[in-house]
């Protein structure tokens, strides 16, 4: 697939999609935001990848929304069109941190810089989030007078606790790159030169791992929050049950006999 505001590579079962505007700090504009959708939309129906990583080229993670888009929306709802704004979020920018978090495979963001509104939305949406010394986020909506329109008052308290969500969210402030780590939003915090590498290791030993389980576990991981716990512990018998059928599971119980590492092929 050819594209221009972004880049997709797939190799060794891990598809990476680098967002490629730097020149405008790769802020998401209606080609971008397309161009995401259709990649996003073409790696969940692709049974050879099992991890998805979204990373960023030059300086900056993601800056939020393009200006001149903010501008058109802003003129769109003077003039009254206030429905088509939703409309336009709904069946744009909304779709991509959704597709992220409901995608079967583990996704992480490989966060170089700043992610900004709409980035640090879309950075969030990720299961999992690597950076380097120079990430930091913002919910940059408040600064000019608007809400996360990308999931953001769902995603901040939940990976930062109520409290500290709603600073995040009612103060606009950075959340610099070891305040990040030492309160779970980033995973691992390393190196600005070793921020490929390390987010490759961990996306490989997730790919080397059992793709039904890893799927299940996420589904149920993300609909645990949302449920009670004899509704999670149903819906874990019945995945495990479906676990227990695969080759993966015969080949890792073999693998654990023999003293070996499991090939697992998805079956």
């Amino acid at each position: 697939m050819d594209f221009e505001t972004i880049i997709l590579k797939k190799e060794e079962h891990i598809a990476t999609i680098t967002l490629n505007r730097p020149e405008r700090m790769n802020a998401v504009n209606d080609q971008m935001e397309n161009e995401l959708l259709k990649a996003l939309d073409n790696l969940a129906g692709d049974d050879d990848i099992r991890v998805v990583v979204l990373a960023a080229g030059g300086r900056a993670f993601c800056s939020g929304a393009d200006v001149g888009s903010l501008s058109r929306w802003g003129e769109e709802t003077e003039s009254g069109s206030i429905d088509t704004m939703r409309r336009y979020l709904r069946g744009g920018f909304q779709k991509i941190p959704l597709v992220l978090q409901k995608m079967e495979k583990p996704t992480i963001a490989m966060v170089n810089g700043a992610a900004v509104g709409a980035g640090c939305d879309f950075a969030f949406a990720c299961d999992m989030r690597v950076g380097s010394e120079n990430a930091m986020f913002r919910n940059g909506f408040v600064r000019i007078g608007l809400i996360p329109g990308a999931g953001g008052t769902w995603l901040y308290t939940r990976l930062m606790g109520l409290g500290r969500g709603l600073e995040f969210l009612f103060t606009g402030d950075f959340l610099g790159a070891e305040e990040a780590h030492r309160i779970g939003v980033l995973n691992k915090l390393v190196p600005a030169e070793d921020l490929e590498n390390e987010t490759m290791e961990l996306a490989r030993k997730i790919a080397k791992g059992p793709p039904i389980a890893i799927r299940l576990s996420k589904m149920q991981a993300y609909k645990a929050l949302q449920s009670d716990m004899e509704t999670a512990l149903e819906m874990a018998a019945a995945c495990q049950a479906l676990c227990f059928s695969t080759e993966d599971n015969k080949e890792g119980v073999n693998a654990f006999m023999q003293k070996r590492e499991a090939e697992f092929k998805g079956r």
